[in-house]
């Protein structure tokens, strides 16, 4: 008697789009957020919000190219981080200058070369084409993130106590510096299409400034900022999908309000 045939079911059960962007933008909020604590304490909020914008070039090139975004914005933005740190060792300007400098030529040579269509969604971010790739790649790099910054912690916060304390136990400032700003750049490139080059630096900021309202000490301040910056991209998500208006716009608007709310809880305090 022949044997019956046992079917299996290999269907896997896939994401829903909505599902793929409300994960994707937790991730890159929690980054974000993460990050954004650092750079608040290090008083680097507007270095933040500049390095998004110089990843414009490299959108612009991508998209001619039919490249990944994400490799044209990280590689304008690794590129430029590693010019303003060797300019940083050779000159006394500070890196919020050179910075600023760069990220106003890369705005403007971005603007020129990227293609009309789709400047709208370089400066503004498009969830819609996020895939699980995406979620893949970006949630691999928050993990090297965390670790990296477990790593350089004790530098980090020697540095803003004290530079000169910093150098003198021998730990080099400037690798710290390089290996920080590259991560910044990583979260930033995967965060281009939640919020776009003109909004991304706020996802930096915004969830940090908050946070820093309520927070009672160091670690309570990096958590909350990483919860802060998550809860932001969540709600701003769902709420651009409710009105039908562009998730990266109310995922700023979100931060705000929610910026607003712990600054009255800290007033009342």
């Amino acid at each position: 008697m022949a044997a019956t045939p046992v079917s299996i079911n290999t269907n896997m059960p896939t994401l829903s789009p909505l599902t793929v962007q409300l994960i994707i933008g937790a991730l890159i909020g929690i980054g974000a957020g993460f990050l954004g604590a650092f750079m608040v304490l290090r008083r680097m909020s507007l270095v933040g919000d500049a390095l998004s914008h110089v990843a414009l070039p490299g959108i612009a090139l991508a998209l001619m190219f039919s490249l990944n975004p994400f490799l044209g914005a990280f590689g304008t933005l690794f590129i430029g981080i590693l010019g303003i740190w060797l300019l940083e060792r050779r000159t006394a300007l500070p890196s919020e200058t050179l910075v600023g400098i760069l990220f106003t030529l890369s705005l403007a040579v971005g603007i020129l070369i990227t293609p009309e269509p789709e400047l709208l969604e370089a400066l503004f971010g498009d969830l819609s084409k996020v895939t699980p790739v995406d979620v893949l790649l970006t949630a691999g790099a928050l993990f090297i993130t965390i670790v990296l910054i477990r790593r350089i912690y004790r530098g980090i916060i020697l540095d803003i106590v004290s530079r000169d304390l910093t150098r003198s136990m021998g730990i080099s400032v400037h690798t710290i510096n390089l290996i920080f700003l590259i991560l910044v750049a990583i979260i930033v490139s995967l965060g281009l299409k939640v919020a776009g080059t003109l909004l991304m630096g706020s996802l930096v900021i915004i969830p940090a400034a908050a946070a820093k309202n309520v927070s009672s000490s160091l670690r309570d301040y990096v958590v909350v900022s990483a919860f802060f910056g998550a809860l932001c991209s969540i709600t701003g998500i769902l709420l651009a999908r409710y009105f039908s208006l562009p998730p990266g716009p109310m995922v700023v608007l979100t931060g705000g309000a929610l910026f607003a709310g712990t600054l009255l809880l800290k007033q009342k305090k």
